[in-house]
């Protein structure tokens, strides 16, 4: 199942940010630490240009922590990108972000004009969590179902900061394919237009693959599942969430598995890694062009019957 949301009002916070970006001194990105790729939009490469940007790999305390080291590695390849990490509601390491801020806009004289920052995110990834953080006090709406800000607002921070908060937006289409099942995995994709079995099977099949102790230890396992179709039977098992008949009851076990993940009771897991994102990118780009070359052929058919 290709995973896609991409509501009105996103494709019209996209124009609006793409509008006054060039206006801009300094970009944070909030990004989710257990999925620093599928998380962080690609549309900003293009919109931001040479402005600095800080990268924010927030709930740094869910993800696996050798893991973080190396996307922090990874994504400072990048021109004019720094990246940090952050732990949910930390407000010494949020106003650190600050400190950043202002290294990396050295030739910026706050005593003249406002330094003028740029908050970006995705749903559900903790921005507005972390601009009330840095404001000290509830600026920005938040809430547990993603895209909750819906409208650009303009918050002034302590020495003269000026920090534009913009809706959480996605693309219209979400690739590699398995990042849609990623976002979907964390909370970023809203619960009502998914398949909560097929992305818990995705999950199920990335733990027994990555994490099988934790799985095995978290829901006390006496063997250790081939798949993660046979983890999901398993828990049902162990859960007792059985219909007639001892049918497993794999919407139950989803939402158990889904919804721990997100919590952190499944332990410190990262969904993705910089050697795996490289290896998905080189296989995506080769099915386009495979599809894009076959769609030529066709269409090159096409014109011959015509003729």
């Amino acid at each position: 199942m290709a995973i896609n949301w991409f509501p009105g009002h996103m494709h019209k916070a996209r124009k609006e940010i793409k509008k006054v970006m060039p206006q801009m001194d300094l970009i944070i990105e909030v990004v989710d630490a257990r999925i620093p790729f599928s998380s962080e939009n690609p549309l900003v490469p293009a919109l931001r240009g040479d402005t600095p940007l800080i990268k924010v790999l927030n709930k740094r305390d869910l993800a696996d922590p050798d893991i973080t080291e190396h996307w922090q590695t990874w994504l400072e390849q990048e021109r004019g990108v720094r990246a940090v990490t952050l732990t949910h509601n930390h407000r010494q390491e949020a106003l650190g972000i600050l400190k950043l801020a202002e290294e990396m806009t050295p030739g910026h004289d706050r005593q003249k004009s406002a330094l003028r920052v740029m908050i970006l995110g995705i749903p559900n990834v903790g921005k507005s969590t972390l601009i009330n953080t840095l404001a000290g006090r509830p600026a920005a709406k938040t809430g547990n179902e993603p895209a909750v800000t819906r409208a650009q607002q303009a918050i002034k921070l302590p020495d003269n900061v000026l920090l534009y908060d913009t809706p959480g937006f996605l693309w219209p289409k979400l690739s590699p394919e398995q990042c849609g099942y990623r976002l979907a995995v964390t909370g970023a994709i809203r619960s009502a237009v998914l398949d909560f079995e097929d992305v818990a099977l995705f999950e199920a099949d990335y733990l027994m693959a990555h994490y099988p102790e934790q799985v095995i230890n978290r829901y006390g396992l006496d063997e250790t599942p081939a798949d993660g179709l046979a983890l999901m039977d398993a828990i049902a098992v162990k859960r007792r969430f059985l219909g007639r008949g001892g049918v497993p009851d794999l919407h139950k076990v989803s939402e158990v598995l889904l919804n721990e993940f997100r919590a952190g009771t499944l332990g410190r897991i990262s969904l993705e890694t910089p050697a795996m994102v490289e290896r998905e990118l080189v296989e995506a780009r080769a099915r386009e062009q495979a599809e894009a070359e076959e769609k030529a052929r066709k269409e090159q058919q096409r014109k011959q019957r015509s003729r």
